[in-house]
């Protein structure tokens, strides 16, 4: 097989990719803080996405599902206003970006997509937003002041923004994929409460994006938890605009492999950015649960497990109380032999065949005392393996939500 090099691009986002400009500015909907961004493609791209579960979903949401199989040129965001629960004047809005946004970059208002995060059921100040969405034309630039920029515009409660960019050399030619993400709380999964945006120059048909896309989410973005929320904006979207020369993902070309594994990097390197920026974090955990006999039903064992309080206050307590975690395994609603389960908490066992093994309480103290700490589950049942993230439920995290809207 001839070589082939995948990269990190360190420090590097959405423009380290061919054929992309991003920007982003302050336009007045948070004080003193960038709050619109805009990814634009040089080229049509084909689009693919995923969306919230929540049945309350925001205007923008529905904007991005009507125009996804449009070949898009512009993806404009705003934070500080989710543009939710704002009935049919939020939808004229939503629209109002869109066409505002295309017109400012000469393109048709079918191929702008539109996302927001922030603050649900107040009305999008669109007076402020339309005298951002002019100052995008000149913002518009390549390389790293960009991305940032574009990142910083998107966040709400983060602390930092969420950025990964890889490329790939071929002898056949290079391509690139690159994200960025916003997310910190009301993170949970199915889909995690967030806004991703990813682009890659390969060519791809929508179909396949589509469907490599949907599974690197199931693997990523579906898989983390902060507080068990789930918003009424998440978004993921990803743009390919065919800039890279030649280079045509299809089902059998040589191109699928390591586009494959360049997509999982991105998205999992963002939903780890953003569990690792959960509000109020003291404890990242992270959780393995194998012998399944399916991963759609170790995901849904995991989420209980991660989104349970008592599990999540434990490790906030540095309480090895393992009791809780097979708890919340009991009633995840996913059948299995609680008589087989073995659980590990960092390098020890705490439980086999569902019952207490002796344990040293003082190197246990030292394992719960770190940041990072894993969990694994050995179901027994099947063949069948999950990874998922999530964190522990500290004051500081009822500080920051008790105080959101001021």
């Amino acid at each position: 097989m001839k070589e082939i090099k995948i990269s990190k691009l360190d420090k590097r986002g959405l423009t380290a990719v061919s054929g992309y400009k991003a920007a982003g500015v302050a336009c007045g909907i948070k004080k003193d803080k960038k709050d619109l961004a805009v990814i634009y493609s040089e080229f049509d791209a084909v689009a693919a996405g995923v969306f919230t579960c929540n049945l309350v979903q925001a205007a923008p949401v529905y904007q991005c599902k009507a125009n996804l199989e449009n070949p898009i040129r512009v993806v404009v965001i705003n934070s500080g206003n989710a543009n939710a629960c704002t009935g049919n004047q939020g939808m004229q809005d939503a629209y109002a970006m869109a066409a505002d946004s295309a017109s400012a970059l000469g393109v048709d208002p079918g191929q702008a997509m539109v996302c927001s995060t922030g603050v649900i059921g107040e009305p999008m100040p669109m007076d402020k937003v339309q005298a951002g969405i002019k100052l995008i034309p000149h913002a518009l630039s390549r390389g790293i002041d960009a991305d940032i920029n574009a990142a910083e515009a998107i966040l709400t409660t983060d602390t930092k923004v969420k950025l990964s960019a890889y490329s790939c050399e071929m002898p056949e030619g290079n391509f690139h994929l690159a994200g960025m993400a916003k997310g910190s709380g009301m993170i949970c999964p199915n889909m995690a409460t967030m806004l991703a945006f990813l682009v890659t120059d390969v060519k791809i048909k929508r179909p396949l994006l589509q469907k490599l896309f949907s599974e690197a989410s199931d693997r990523s973005f579906n898989v983390i938890t902060v507080d068990g929320d789930t918003s009424t904006n998440d978004t993921a979207l990803i743009l390919a605009n065919g800039a890279a020369e030649g280079i045509e993902v299809t089902e059998d070309s040589i191109y699928l492999e390591p586009f494959k594994e360049m997509l999982e990097k991105v998205c999992r390197e963002l939903a780890l950015q953003i569990v690792e920026d959960g509000e109020g974090l003291t404890k990242l955990i992270t959780l393995t649960i194998k012998g399944a006999v399916e991963e759609s039903g170790a995901r849904v064992m995991a989420r209980s497990i991660l989104n349970s309080p008592l599990v999540k206050t434990a490790f906030y307590g540095e309480d090895a109380n393992w009791g809780r975690i097979i708890a919340a395994l009991g009633y995840a609603g996913i059948d299995f032999d609680p008589s087989l389960v073995d659980i590990f908490i960092g390098p020890y066992q705490v439980a086999r065949d569902g019952g207490a093994v002796p344990f040293s309480e003082e190197k246990m103290k030292k394992v719960l005392e770190e940041r990072d700490i894993s969990v694994l589950i050995d179901l027994k049942i099947g063949s069948a393996e999950v990874t998922a993230w999530g964190t522990d439920l500290s004051h500081e995290y009822i500080n920051i939500n008790a105080d959101y809207r001021s």
